[in-house]
């Protein structure tokens, strides 16, 4: 009887470890983009600037912005993520461009509707 309360215990210490490292590992999972997102294959294979990095610095560079839709472009010669941001209570948007060689604001412009 002894050794079944033993058994019993174990498993059930098995269990819940095995509930709270799943738990922990699906709330390790990156939340899905909520953007519309365009970068050609051929493009991002040459980005050296992850997209995570480029968005943090133009979210950074337009404060209280939101992204709207991301783009891995080459512009005037240069391999850039541009994004368009929203400012809530602000009409139109800020399009914030990176370098994804560097990780550097290339530019900010407003954009009007």
């Amino acid at each position: 009887m002894k050794d079944r309360s033993i058994i019993s215990i174990t498993l059930g210490v098995v269990a819940v470890l095995s509930l709270v490292t799943v738990g922990g590992l699906a709330a390790q999972q990156p939340a899905a983009r909520a953007y519309k997102r365009d970068g050609p294959a051929e493009l991002l294979s040459q980005a050296k600037i992850s997209e995570d990095s480029a968005r943090a610095v133009a979210l950074a560079r337009v404060p209280d912005s939101a992204v709207k839709m991301l783009e891995l472009e080459r512009e005037h010669g240069l391999l850039i993520w541009s994004f368009d941001l929203t400012v809530a209570g602000k009409q139109g948007i800020e399009e914030g461009e990176v370098d994804a060689l560097t990780g550097k604001i290339v530019g900010v412009e407003h954009e009007k509707n």
